[in-house]
């Protein structure tokens, strides 16, 4: 009698733990004895470790010691701070660190020389250390989404960065050092509180997609149109009356969009003055020979 007891009290307490909170990845693999490098994914190009949504609010210690791992995602956690034990980790070709509480980023996150691909985006950063500056081949940079007012003017030795999203920050200004990343083929600078864009946007001479919707932008600079690779120019939500008279230079610009995914001129919700609002309405052929005609007048 009593064996069965102890038989059914047994059978209750395995049904009650299968029932209760699974054990984190990392956890689960300690308690079963395993190696911490069994957790690692061995892909074609990358060996990979991802801990995504596993509720941290700070990181395992035996992450640090993980010194083959290329790619790592620690996104939508609650981690509060990323130690600067990160830097032994320099083989590191993609890190996300995105959907985080992290107010700051170590400086020896200059020690990833081998880093491409970073994103911070939806953090509370205020600002980012210059030590990432360091970090010379790094193509592809999130930081949106956080409360960014200046990057430091050591960003500009990034000359290998492709792609910037600096999109849901606090810049009133674009960056000077921005200007000097001519390799840029993408800059988001959406929902910040920029008030113009500088003469000197003229030398991102590879961009191809620009977008500053939602800002307090005026006009747009002549500069701007010295830009023959934009394919896509999204100035939508902003405080603009007149359009320079040489937009119609910018021959990639295939339409007037209206999908916030479509590439084109997104010129829409702006208190364009007239003529323009109807010169608009009939399409970018229409708004350039406008644009053309009112330049050869003058």
């Amino acid at each position: 009698m009593g064996t069965e007891h102890s038989k059914n009290e047994e059978r209750r307490s395995m049904v009650f733990l299968r029932k209760g909170p699974k054990l984190p990845a990392w956890e689960d693999a300690l308690l079963a004895g395993r190696e911490p490098k069994s957790l690692l994914k061995r892909g074609l190009r990358y060996v990979s470790l991802s801990l995504i949504m596993k509720g941290m609010t700070s990181t395992p210690d035996f992450l640090w010691g993980l010194h083959e791992v290329q790619k790592l995602n620690l996104s939508r956690n609650q981690l509060v701070m990323i130690p600067p034990s990160l830097g032994k980790l320099d083989r590191l070709v993609v890190l996300n660190l995105g959907g985080n509480c992290l107010k700051c980023l170590p400086k020896e996150i200059g020690l990833l020389r081998n880093l491409k691909v970073l994103f911070v985006n939806m953090n509370c950063l205020k600002e980012v250390p210059a030590e990432l500056s360091l970090c010379r081949k790094l193509e592809v940079l999130s930081l949106s989404h956080n409360c960014i007012s200046q990057l430091p003017l050591s960003f500009s030795d990034l000359t290998s960065l492709r792609k910037l999203n600096l999109s849901n920050n606090r810049f009133v200004q674009i960056p000077l050092c921005i200007f000097a990343l001519r390799s840029l083929d993408f800059l988001h600078l959406g929902s910040n509180k920029l008030e113009n864009i500088a003469e000197s946007i003229q030398y991102l001479v590879n961009l191809q997609i620009f977008i500053v919707e939602n800002n307090n932008i005026r006009s747009l600079p002549r500069s701007l149109c010295y830009l023959s690779t934009l394919e896509l120019l999204n100035a939508d939500y902003n405080a603009i009356q007149t359009l320079p008279d040489d937009l119609y230079m910018l021959r990639r610009l295939r339409r007037i969009a209206w999908n916030p995914m479509d590439k084109g001129l997104h010129i829409a919700h702006n208190p364009l003055s007239r003529p323009l609002p109807e010169v608009v309405e009939g399409g970018l052929d229409v708004l350039f020979n406008y644009l053309r005609d009112k330049k050869e007048h003058n």
